[in-house]
């Protein structure tokens, strides 16, 4: 796959670098999504827009693109690993920012679902606002959620589920946190394509995510840090 070419006079602006940039991560590029990302750290353009406009339009078009039938497993799975490619570059930066934590936040996606595409756009979104992520990876059990909210501490819990044959996982869950004590010292987020409010109504979670970048400030109000008359369960 050809790299990007050099851009003309006329052509080295913001907007357009983030219209390559986008288009790279749907064209599977993963050289040039990286020299791009690379491009704009050095001009200094903002993280958050590099991130915001560039790298996740892109993957938020790539999984259209899936749901539409556009593009199959192998094409997503390409975009996905492109976007990593910008996110690596941007993610210890944006980190060097930190200062205090707000909270503490354990998140995976659940057991016998190995997607990772939304929960790793939630990690870098939620370090950036400030938050301390611990990440438990891909099928994560019941167990293991609730050893780590309980180890670290945890504020929030967020699950992830791209599979409608693991959201049950969600539930088994909340049900652990319940039978172990914690459910009232932990707030649960939920997310992923097949989730829906009423499923995260249903199965006793406080908050829903449609999608990664409303993370941030749905984790926010969970901690009361933001006030909002929306229900967390309708976002």
């Amino acid at each position: 796959m050809n790299s990007i070419r050099p851009f003309s006079k006329n052509e080295i602006t913001i907007d357009y670098q983030l219209h390559q940039l986008r288009r790279a991560v749907v064209q599977r590029d993963c050289k040039a999504v990286k020299e791009l990302t690379e491009r704009m750290v050095k001009e200094e353009v903002d993280l958050f827009k590099i991130l915001n406009q560039g790298l996740i339009p892109g993957m938020l078009e790539a999984s259209e693109r899936f749901r539409k039938g556009e593009f199959f497993i192998p094409e997503l799975l390409m975009s996905s690993r492109a976007l990593k490619f910008g996110l690596n570059v941007l993610r210890p930066l944006i980190q060097e920012r930190k200062s205090a934590a707000l909270g503490k936040v354990v998140i995976g996606t659940v057991k016998f679902d190995l997607h990772d595409i939304g929960k790793n756009l939630v990690i870098i979104l939620l370090e950036g606002n400030g938050f301390e992520v611990i990440d438990l990876g891909v099928d994560v059990s019941p167990e293991k959620f609730v050893r780590a909210v309980e180890k670290n501490e945890a504020q929030i819990l967020a699950m992830s589920s791209l599979l409608t044959s693991t959201m049950s996982w969600m539930k088994f869950t909340i049900e652990r946190l319940q039978a172990s004590g914690l459910k009232k010292k932990v707030k649960t987020l939920v997310g992923g394509a097949p989730v829906t409010p009423i499923f995260a109504k249903n199965i006793g979670a406080d908050g829903y995510c449609r999608e990664a970048t409303s993370a941030p400030s749905m984790v926010k109000k969970l901690l009361g840090m933001e006030e909002d008359e929306k229900d967390p369960l309708l976002r």
